[in-house]
């Protein structure tokens, strides 16, 4: 059984992204949400994503709300912020485990597949 992992890390300021609301969808003919959450003080969510039976073959979405997470922390993002929400789209095999860490500053982000 798979599941699907996130977590995120604030590289400006060298720490995990607390507070960050979380978006998954899963895309076929559709964009169909199936969670929202809000990282935890260490920068992950308190459960997968998805998991086990749930998860399912094919395109995901992730949305991140970078941008209000750096406006709190009190760093200037410019008017408007250059990030807001941070969308990563990939695929996966419903049978494996996949970790997508997000790391970012107010000016840039990327990603990988984690472990």
């Amino acid at each position: 059984m798979g599941r699907l992992t996130t977590h995120i890390l604030d590289t400006a300021q060298g720490c995990p992204a607390a507070n960050v609301g979380i978006r998954l969808f899963f895309i076929d003919d559709e964009r169909r949400l199936v969670t929202s959450m809000t990282s935890n003080a260490d920068g992950r969510t308190d459960r997968p994503l998805v998991e086990g039976d749930a998860m399912r073959d094919g395109r995901y979405e992730l949305e991140f709300d970078i941008g209000p997470y750096f406006s709190a922390q009190g760093m200037k993002t410019g008017e408007p912020a250059f990030l807001d929400t941070v969308v990563l789209r990939f695929s996966v095999s419903a049978d494996d485990h996949y970790h997508v860490p997000l790391l970012a500053s107010p000016w840039s982000y990327s990603t990988y597949r984690g472990s």
